[in-house]
């Protein structure tokens, strides 16, 4: 039983370092390009990487359509949240959102039970939900950003508790609620709730909005790991995965950093 939960924490630490790091990349880099850096594959490809492992493909095939239904309440997470933050404070957002999000990915579970059709679901809503908050992505920080230890304290905290939880009802409770946990808003909380005081309610309300095109690259990402699952293994459809989120990212990082320079 000691070695089982070194073994966890292990793990959890790991991917703790690997999303502060990430984090603190994209809150000094403005809402443009740190809104896509915060949309990299940090915190759920950890948690997958840890599921393969103990778990075999048909455990991760519905994880992965679990996570679906959870993506696409995402998105309105990042849409109620940045909605709100620019005139109200995070405390508000962070519950409305929140909401949002447990409503949104109950309905959508329920309404669409194959990989096929919460992949089309989550496409439209990723679409509203850019549309809704194009724009928002553009706001000037009005306050001072850095990263205080308190504050890299709490995002390593929560990513370590996502983490932890994933792999905990992943023995306990199967493949649903680690699916969905595996996507839970946990990043996009943290980075709201420690923004929102240090540069502004509207600059982080343009942190989330650019974080929706990041994030939309899951959508194909979790429809592959959950089609090539079964077929492949666990660990070459997780990396064929990877490999796609990760290019999804990196174009839009780089036609944003060309943006930029024009």
């Amino acid at each position: 039983m000691i070695v089982v939960w070194m073994e966890i924490a292990a793990k959890m630490v790991s991917a703790a370092l690997i999303v502060v790091a990430a984090c603190l990349a994209a809150e000094r880099a403005g809402p443009l390009i740190g809104g896509l850096v915060a949309a990299l594959p940090v915190s759920a490809g950890p948690a997958y990487a840890f599921l393969a492992m103990e778990h075999g493909p048909r455990f991760i095939a519905a994880s992965a359509a679990a996570s679906l239904a959870s993506l696409g309440a995402t998105a309105v997470f990042g849409a109620v949240f940045a909605a709100l933050a620019r005139g109200h404070g995070r405390a508000l957002a962070t519950i409305c959102a929140l909401a949002a999000w447990a409503v949104l990915a109950t309905l959508i579970r329920a309404a669409a039970p194959t990989i096929g059709s919460v992949a089309a679901v989550d496409v439209v809503v990723f679409a509203l939900c850019i549309l809704a908050t194009w724009r928002w992505r553009h706001a000037t920080a009005t306050g001072r950003p850095g990263s205080s230890l308190p504050g890299i304290a709490l995002r390593a905290g929560a990513v370590m508790t996502l983490v932890g939880a994933v792999i905990l009802t992943g023995r306990l409770l199967g493949p649903a609620v680690a699916g969905e946990l595996a996507l839970a808003p946990i990043v996009m909380t943290s980075l709201g709730v420690l923004l929102h005081p240090r540069i502004g309610g509207a600059a982080t309300a343009a942190v989330m909005a650019n974080m929706l095109p990041g994030l939309c690259g899951y959508v194909p990402t979790l429809a592959l790991l959950g089609l090539t699952a079964r077929p492949l293994g666990s660990v070459p459809a997780l990396l064929l995965a990877l490999l796609l989120c990760l290019g999804w990212n990196g174009a839009l990082l780089a036609a944003a950093r060309y943006r930029l320079r024009r």
